[in-house]
């Protein structure tokens, strides 16, 4: 296959994927403002975003809080969530809803606080996708980034309380990601790991 043409057929898997960055997040665990917190020189939610902006989603949605940095100027459409310091839930069901709106034939949830999600991983997801369901397995857990088609968006959009969408997961298929790039920024001493790691 040529490259133009293993271009084109890379594009055409997120072709009608919507992207949903989830970034509204509380931050209570690490002291507030977590997503503004320097990671190598730059905010930590941008480390995700831009890797997550770099693939060829068709719409790129991100839900986010107060203390985000500018995720406009990587092409996402901003949906800020309410109520402020809503539980991740609601920032699933705020996604989901933008998503059926557009006609996504599928979303991809991701957390702005994992920055070291790799586009390949992302790409084996898509790649895998079969129009239902797919998610990350690491740290012997069932975890975002997932992918869900559009049978499970009315089911997300409905989502309440401080679970996201994992138990929608339950019993589909899985793409592993190693334990130390699954990492989630919750306290200080996170974000400290994440820096070892990238320096590394």
């Amino acid at each position: 296959m040529s490259a133009p043409a293993a271009k084109e057929d890379f594009a055409a898997g997120f072709a009608g994927l919507a992207l949903v960055l989830l970034a509204g997040g509380r931050g209570t665990r690490f002291g507030g403002a977590k997503l503004m917190a320097p990671l190598k020189g730059r905010p930590l939610a941008l480390h995700a975003a831009a890797m997550l902006a770099a693939l060829p989603f068709t719409h790129r949605f991100s839900v986010t809080g107060p203390d985000v940095p500018d995720l406009a100027a990587l092409g996402y459409s901003c949906i800020p969530l309410q109520p402020p310091g809503a539980p991740q839930a609601r920032s699933v069901a705020l996604g989901a809803a933008a998503a059926q709106a557009a006609g996504a034939r599928g979303v991809l949830l991701a957390l702005a606080d994992m920055p070291l999600v790799p586009a390949a991983h992302i790409r084996a997801l898509v790649a895998r996708f079969d129009g239902d369901r797919i998610g990350t397995a690491a740290n012997g857990v069932t975890m975002p980034p997932a992918l869900f088609g559009p049978a499970h968006f009315p089911a997300l959009a409905a989502l309440t309380g401080d679970r996201g969408g994992a138990l929608r997961l339950a019993g589909g298929p899985l793409v592993a990601l190693d334990d130390e790039l699954a990492l989630d920024i919750d306290r200080p001493e996170d974000l400290a790991c994440a820096e070892a790691l990238l320096a590394d």
